[in-house]
């Protein structure tokens, strides 16, 4: 259709006839510090230091040294001993371990940063029992012949405020446990009730691993020997980890909603996490 042609040459030739560079000047953010600590039944207190960096900024291993925050003052206590925590890697920064408390379950534990410009970050945290799954499978999906999720059968105490955290690791496949996108949920469409769920495979950030990158991509597969952790964690957790993972999953899309990250540190942003867990065992077959 000719008219039709002709119309779409002029639309095209008036927005080419309308195109100018412009410069935005973006505004250089307010560097804020980061924290990232966590303490667990029988193990100690660890926590990381950075600072955050601008959008835009170059990310390569020279750069991501310089956002290590070295020489803070940090210290865990648990109401009644302090522990200051200990830097193994002097020359970077950035951990901090408690050399004496350990993690139990039932008490709380105190945090306070402060670091060599004289920044304070203070939080609280506890170790709740750990509410163990009933059964752990695996079950191929509908439509595939090798490839599924992991179900799990979950009794909810009849208490309110009950969250948890969803891990897996593929044994001499997986270096760590990896959480996938939705690992938290909170029981209050559920509390006090027996129910199945499943979760996909999840993967670190930007994989390289061949079966993050074809059709095993999210799936367990005949054969994988699965080991699941299942996290009893706090309800700052489950604010701080649901709003990081809506970040994650929104990255990059123009037409996502921002979403602030909630975080449970006083002077900081990140959380300060105590959590217990269970393990459970499954061979995919």
């Amino acid at each position: 259709n000719h008219g039709l042609s002709l119309i779409l040459i002029l639309v095209v030739s008036f927005f080419i006839s309308c195109e100018k560079d412009i410069t935005v000047d973006l505004p250089v953010p307010e560097e804020k510090l980061v924290i990232e600590g966590y303490i667990n039944p029988g193990s100690p207190a660890y926590v990381f230091i950075s600072k955050t960096a601008p959008f835009f900024a170059p990310v390569d291993s020279a750069t991501l040294v310089s956002y290590a925050i070295k020489d803070a003052i940090v210290t865990v206590s648990d109401g009644i001993n302090t522990d200051p925590l200990v830097a193994p890697l002097t020359d970077l920064g950035y951990l901090y371990i408690s050399p004496n408390i350990t993690g139990e379950i039932g008490k709380t534990y105190f945090l306070k940063v402060e670091t060599a410009d004289g920044k304070i970050a203070t939080a609280v945290t506890q170790i709740f029992n750990p509410v163990p799954l009933d059964s752990v499978w695996f079950k191929v999906q509908e439509g595939l012949d090798t490839l599924g999720w992991t179900w799990a059968r979950l009794s909810d105490p009849g208490s309110p405020g009950n969250c948890y955290r969803w891990f897996a690791k593929r044994l001499g496949k997986d270096d760590d446990f990896i959480a996938p996108i939705g690992s938290v949920i909170e029981d209050k469409f559920f509390n006090g009730l027996t129910f199945d769920f499943a979760y996909n495979r999840g993967s670190v950030p930007n994989s390289n691993a061949e079966d993050d990158n074809n059709e095993e991509e999210g799936y367990f597969k005949i054969g994988d020997t699965i080991v699941v952790k299942y996290a009893t964690i706090t309800k700052e957790s489950f604010d701080f980890w649901r709003s990081a993972e809506t970040q994650a999953s929104s990255n990059g899309n123009p037409f996502g909603s921002p979403a602030p990250l909630k975080s449970n540190i006083e002077g900081a942003i990140g959380i300060w996490e105590g959590f217990s867990y269970t393990f459970d065992t499954v061979v995919a077959n």
